[in-house]
C-alpha cells in the first residue's frame, strides 16, 4: 500500500460540502480569540452537544484545549469577509468584526445565522487536531441561509438559486473551465466559445451542465456562479459557473488556451468576450466576482477562493 500523500488527502476531505462557523473563546486574561472552522457537527439531542477540531496550528490552540467556555457562529451567506479574517488575518480579528458576548464574555458574531454558546463536556486528542465537544447552554438562530463551502471556495445557495430564472423562455448553462493555467474553450465560424447547455424546465443548472460536460469528455468539479445576465430582447438567462477539469478526453474538440491568452481572441459573442476578459484579470490573485445584470450593465459580488 502506497503512502497517502497529505495534500491530496486534504484535497479530498474538501470535496465534502460544508458550511462555514467561527469558533470563538477567552485567553486566561480574559482576552477574546477566535478561528474559522467548517469541522463542525452536531452531537446529540440529550445532552444537547456539538463538535469543532481545532487544530495544533492554531495560535489559539492552547486556549481551547484547555477551555471551559466557548462559542460557535454558524456564518451566514454574505459573511466571507468574516471568515476570512477569523482565518488568516493576524491584527485583532474582533475589532473588524461585528460582535456581543454571551453569558460567559465569550463573543458571538453578529449577523451569524445560528450561534451556540457551550461548556466544555470533552477533549478528544485526534492526530493533528483535538475533538472539542461541547454541550450547549443556550443557542440562538436567525433567518436567511448559511455560508458554504467547498473544495477550496465559498459558496452562496441564495446566489445559486439566482443563477436559474424560471420565467424566461430559455435558460442556458456554461462554464469557465480551468486546466493547467488555462481555460476550455471551443473554436467556431463565430469565434471562441464556453461549454454550455440548454437547461429544461424543473432541471438543476449544474445537473444539466455536468451531464453536458461529461457528455464532451470533461470531468470537472463546479464552483460557485461567475456570471449571471439576462438578454431580455430574446427572454435568454444565461448562468456561467467557475470549473476546474479533473480529466479531458485528448480527442475533445476544447482547447486549453493560456490565460495570457484570453484577451487577444475573438469570441462567439460580446458577452463572452467581457467575461473572459473579467476573468483573466481576477485570475491573477484569485479574488473572484460574480456578475448579476443584463448585457449593458450590472453589479459584481465578491466571491472568495480560499479561506
Amino acid at each position: 500500500m502506497s503512502a497517502i500523500d497529505p495534500r491530496d488527502l486534504r484535497d479530498a476531505f474538501g470535496r465534502f460540502m460544508t458550511g462555514v462557523t467561527v469558533v470563538t473563546g477567552l485567553d486566561g486574561d480574559g482576552t477574546p480569540v477566535g478561528f474559522t472552522a467548517n469541522s463542525f457537527s452536531s452531537v446529540s439531542l440529550n445532552p444537547p452537544l456539538l463538535l469543532v477540531c481545532p487544530g495544533k496550528f492554531l495560535s489559539s490552540f492552547n486556549v481551547f484545549s484547555a477551555c471551559r467556555n466557548f462559542s460557535v457562529s454558524v456564518l451566514s451567506e454574505g459573511q466571507e469577509d468574516v471568515a476570512n479574517t477569523f482565518a488568516g488575518y493576524k491584527g485583532d480579528r474582533f475589532a473588524r468584526v461585528a460582535h456581543t458576548s454571551n453569558s460567559h464574555g465569550v463573543p458571538v458574531i453578529d449577523g451569524a445565522i445560528a450561534a451556540f454558546s457551550c461548556r466544555t463536556h470533552q477533549v478528544i486528542p485526534a492526530g493533528d487536531h483535538i475533538v472539542l465537544i461541547g454541550e450547549v447552554t443556550e443557542f440562538r438562530q436567525g433567518e436567511g441561509r448559511g455560508l458554504g463551502y467547498s473544495g477550496g471556495q465559498f459558496f452562496s445557495l441564495g446566489l445559486e438559486h439566482q443563477a436559474r430564472d424560471p420565467g424566461a423562455r430559455k435558460n442556458i448553462c456554461g462554464a469557465l473551465i480551468e486546466v493547467e493555467g488555462g481555460v476550455l474553450l471551443k473554436p467556431s465560424p463565430d469565434g471562441y466559445r464556453l461549454p454550455e447547455c440548454i437547461a429544461p424546465d424543473r432541471t438543476a443548472l449544474r445537473e444539466c451542465l455536468k451531464e453536458e460536460l461529461s457528455h464532451l469528455g470533461i470531468d470537472v468539479e463546479l464552483g460557485p456562479v461567475f456570471s449571471v445576465f439576462d438578454d431580455r430582447s430574446k427572454e435568454v438567462h444565461f448562468a456561467y459557473l467557475l470549473g476546474k477539469a479533473t480529466s479531458v478526453n485528448p480527442v475533445s474538440e476544447y482547447e486549453r488556451i493560456p490565460f495570457s491568452d484570453l484577451a487577444g481572441l475573438t469570441y462567439s459573442s460580446s458577452a463572452t468576450a467581457r467575461m473572459l476578459q473579467r476573468f483573466a484579470e481576477e485570475a491573477r490573485t484569485r479574488n473572484f466576482n460574480l456578475y448579476l445584470g443584463d448585457l449593458v450593465s450590472g453589479e459584481t459580488h465578491r466571491l472568495n477562493e480560499k479561506a
